[in-house]
């Protein structure tokens, strides 16, 4: 040990070369874990470089080999752990090996599978399009020979028809040559010629035909009647029994009373200037005659009127009568009266159930409350034709509201007659346009008496309920000579219709009775006759309501046994 400076150092410390290709004695301690994580790290790098560090050395101091056994020792263990890190890396090789040639067999069958399914399904869409297309051309086949046949039948057809043509005009050749040979052997027989056959034959055509139109004008009516004139006398029954008018006939002619004849002469004045001045303030003709505490006022101006004759019954009752006066009394009269139309047209309003109008309405429609019209209270007759209407509407299930405002408003004309000029229907009909009533109002208005011809449902309807309010028996009067006129020209018109014997207006003219001789009218020509009858009675005449004309015809046989 004196002899070789070296050996302390050799004996003292592990000998550890110093590229680090051998391991230390702590290396030697590590666990399996650590040496198979740093197997490919001592395979690279100890393998190679141990042999040559080892071997010189082994040769240059084959004593120190044998006076160092740790260091022998040291490296039997380095080599038996290189070994074992050997045999751990070919072992972590082979089976990172077989791991991934499991995978890669796993990946190849799912590969495979996926292909698998692929073609299963593109086969199978393949399939169904080669069934498609199969079926497509199945019914493209059916339907050229459906075409097919169906030209067959079309060109067998073609041929029958014009087998057809060629012996139908044959027949037409030999129907002409006969009718030809007919009318000569007809004209050399009857000794008539060819026109005047034609117009025999037309006669006696034009003949079968009225009678014909007559059978079937007569079965047509017949079932309208049946079915139509029952369920519009219901309606229009059930709206008349419905409204209770009054049938009380007013006068153009205003009366009042004195309390004694004493008083007319207070009335005419001193050289008749109260009398006088009455007139010039109200406008309105005072009469006085013989009759007993009474005077008359006339005036064709009604709202005029009343003003007047409220200014005569104030001056009555207060005494004084002078021309200063009459006309103080008429001013509070005329106040008096506006008010009154206001709360009568408000009042109709109220009655008819219309609750937004005009306010100018309002007052025009509260004038009509002293206006008539052949004895018939214009406003009573508004109020009635209102609610004729809103029955037959509902009935009808149309616009209740509409159709009842179109007929309550169709007469308001007649309060501005005395100032303006026309048809009472047109000046309504503008006075309603000017206030902002709809058009359809203003129209029903216009065309209730046929000024405009009717184009709505609502206007037909006013022109119906204005017919049942003014012809219901009581509601207006005509003087006698026009009434008596009337029913002698409905007994003319039917008396000169030929085959009549009889001929009775009855009814008030409302009806009129036709007996004909039977033996020269016949049930067709009696429908016939009514008819004309009744043609000719509306062309001629103007009546309230409606005519019925019905035809009699009676045969009798007697025989007498002996």
């Amino acid at each position: 040990m004196s002899g070789d400076p070296g050996a302390p150092a050799d004996a003292g410390t592990s000998p550890t070369p110093s590229n680090g290709s051998l391991p230390s004695p702590s290396s030697a301690t590590t666990g399996p874990a650590d040496a198979a994580d740093r197997a490919p790290e001592l395979a690279a790098d100890t393998a190679p470089k141990t042999a040559p560090l080892l071997a010189p050395r082994q040769a240059r101091d084959p004593d120190e080999q044998a006076t160092h056994p740790d260091l022998v020792a040291a490296r039997r263990h380095a080599r038996r752990l290189l070994e074992a890190a050997h045999d751990e890396a070919a072992e972590i090789v082979a089976r990172a090996r077989r791991r991934a040639e499991r995978e890669a067999d796993e990946l190849l069958a799912d590969a495979r599978r996926s292909a698998e399914r692929d073609a299963a399904g593109l086969t199978a869409d393949a399939t169904a399009r080669r069934v498609e297309a199969q079926r497509r051309e199945t019914r493209v086949a059916e339907r050229e020979e459906r075409a097919d046949q169906t030209e067959a039948r079309l060109s067998e057809r073609e041929t029958e028809l014009a087998a057809l043509a060629d012996e139908l005009a044959a027949r037409n050749q030999e129907l002409t040559r006969a009718a030809a040979e007919r009318r000569a052997e007809l004209e050399r027989i009857a000794g008539l010629s060819s026109d005047a056959a034609r117009a025999e034959l037309v006669k006696e055509v034009e003949t079968q035909a009225k009678r014909e139109a007559a059978i079937l004008v007569r079965d047509i009516e017949a079932e309208a009647r049946a079915k139509g004139e029952e369920r519009a006398k219901r309606i229009v029954v059930d709206a008349i029994q419905r409204v209770s008018g009054e049938q009380t006939a007013e006068s153009v002619v205003s009366v009042l009373h004195l309390p004694g004849d004493d008083m007319k002469g207070r009335i005419i004045g001193r050289e008749g200037r109260n009398i006088r001045a009455f007139e010039a303030v109200t406008g309105v003709n005072l009469i006085i005659d013989d009759t007993p505490e009474a005077v008359l006022l006339s005036c064709f101006d009604p709202v005029r009127r009343e003003v007047g004759r409220l200014t005569l019954e104030k001056l009555v009752l207060d005494g004084r009568i002078h021309p200063q006066r009459i006309e103080e009394v008429y001013e509070r009269s005329r106040e008096q009266v506006e008010q009154l139309c206001v709360r009568a047209g408000e009042e109709a309003l109220v009655q008819v159930g219309i609750a937004d109008m005009h306010p100018d309405l309002i007052a025009t429609l509260g004038r009509l409350r002293y206006r008539t019209s052949y004895g018939q209270n214009v406003l009573k007759h508004l109020i009635e034709t209102a609610h004729i209407a809103s029955h037959m509407a509902a009935e009808l299930r149309l616009d209740v509201a509409l159709v009842k405002r179109s007929a309550f408003l169709h007469d308001i004309g007649k309060a501005l007659t005395h100032e303006v000029e026309g048809s009472h229907a047109l000046i309504g009909a503008d006075l309603a346009r000017r206030l902002g009533e709809s058009d359809e109002v203003v129209h029903a208005i216009e065309a209730h008496h046929d000024e405009v011809p009717p184009r709505t449902v609502e206007a037909v309807l006013t022109q119906a309920s204005d017919a049942c309010s003014g012809g219901r028996p009581g509601a207006r009067r005509e003087s006698l000579e026009t009434y008596v006129k009337r029913l002698e020209r409905i007994e003319q018109i039917a008396a000169g219709m030929p085959g009549v014997e009889k001929v009775f207006a009855m009814q008030a003219g409302r009806e009129v009775r036709v007996m004909v001789a039977p033996d020269q009218v016949d049930d067709l020509a009696a429908q016939v006759l009514a008819r004309d009858v009744a043609k000719q009675i509306e062309d001629e005449l103007t009546y309230p309501g409606q005519i019925r004309v019905t035809v009699v015809r009676e045969s009798r046989a007697t025989g007498v046994a002996r």
